[in-house]
């Protein structure tokens, strides 16, 4: 059934998350804080923060046949997800995430795809009539990239605005980039992605702006942590600083993917780029006062609120106009 407000094409992963006080040294046995199950993944994370935000809400990926699967299944379901098009692969497991979460929420992450890796191109063919029908496609790089230039360019060819979220860290196919209108990098990713330091304030325009000539985008969001987001959007001459949200973090997993899930649900309404950045910067905001990834995604009335309540943009930047 097409005529899906976002759909996502991603990953699940049983998060295994562990605390402790710092990361163990090579060779050491350290003692942990806590430990914690969670249902997350990328494309699980994105398709269930765009859900909470009304968006009505597909998912495109592959899971095992085990406790796993069956837990990934009926969460979605929990939250409307529509999961017609997820594949239940007969031998391999559901993938696993193992984040080790520090003291001031901060985290890094060890995942292994498992059924993740399985999916193809013809499955993607396969679930054609719902990336074409959909107003936007999510899309990351947890999954084989045949899969995800598949059905970035069935999208892209029917018009569907793309979402392309570089992550997990690392190269990028070239060949991606003549099918993504819209590139949201995190300060590690847009870095590796341009040699460009994140940490000098003065650079983040610099990185938006090359990203944006060198992947000929309509759009470029790179998203700062506790800095907020900066946003540039060709197509409508916009070029801004998102200011941050102060709230009590926690837990910062699946913070990006709340921020992604929230950006593909604005712009399936309408929304301008900045504006849907907003409403995104306060979803995932909200989402490190929670523990987990997929449970951390706020609905969109908390998202709204904090907003409303907040200053929506700051100076910090010295934006000049975007390049033609």
């Amino acid at each position: 059934m097409s005529g899906y407000d976002v759909c996502v094409l991603g990953s699940f992963m049983k998060d295994l998350v562990a605390s402790a006080e710092r990361r163990p040294l090579p060779g050491e046995t350290l003692h942990g804080t806590g430990f914690a199950e969670f249902l997350g993944g990328k494309g699980v994370n994105q398709a269930i923060a765009a859900a909470r935000m009304g968006a009505r809400t597909a998912i495109v990926g592959t899971i095992g046949d085990d406790r796993y699967g069956e837990e990934f299944l009926e969460l979605l379901k929990t939250d409307g997800v529509d999961t017609d098009w997820v594949i239940r692969h007969p031998s391999l497991g559901t993938g696993v995430g193992l984040p080790l979460v520090l003291p001031d929420g901060s985290n890094s992450i060890i995942i292994v795809s498992r059924a993740n890796a399985a999916i193809t191109p013809d499955d993607i063919e396969a679930a054609g009539e719902l990336l074409t029908g959909s107003r936007v496609l999510s899309v990351q790089l947890e999954l084989p990239v045949e899969a995800s230039r598949a059905a970035l360019r069935l999208a892209s060819a029917a018009g569907v605005t793309t979402i392309l979220t570089p992550a997990p860290v690392g190269p990028v196919d070239p060949s991606l980039a003549a099918y993504v209108d819209i590139l949201v990098p995190n300060e590690v990713e847009a870095a590796a992605l341009t040699g460009l330091d994140c940490d000098d304030e003065s650079q983040v325009p610099v990185i938006a702006r090359r990203l944006v000539d060198e992947w000929d985008l309509r759009g470029c969001v790179v998203t700062l942590g506790s800095r907020g987001a900066y946003v540039l959007d060709r197509s409508a001459g916009v070029e801004l600083r998102v200011a941050p949200h102060r709230v009590d973090t926690v837990d910062t997993v699946g913070a990006g993917d709340a921020f992604c899930g929230s950006l593909a649900a604005s712009l399936a309404e309408g929304a301008s780029l900045a504006d849907a950045v907003r409403l995104a910067n306060a979803a995932g905001a909200l989402s490190t006062t929670v523990n987990g990834a997929a449970a951390s995604a706020p609905s969109r009335a908390s998202a709204a609120a904090l907003l409303d309540g907040s200053d929506i943009d700051s100076p910090s930047f010295a934006a000049a106009p975007p390049n033609p």
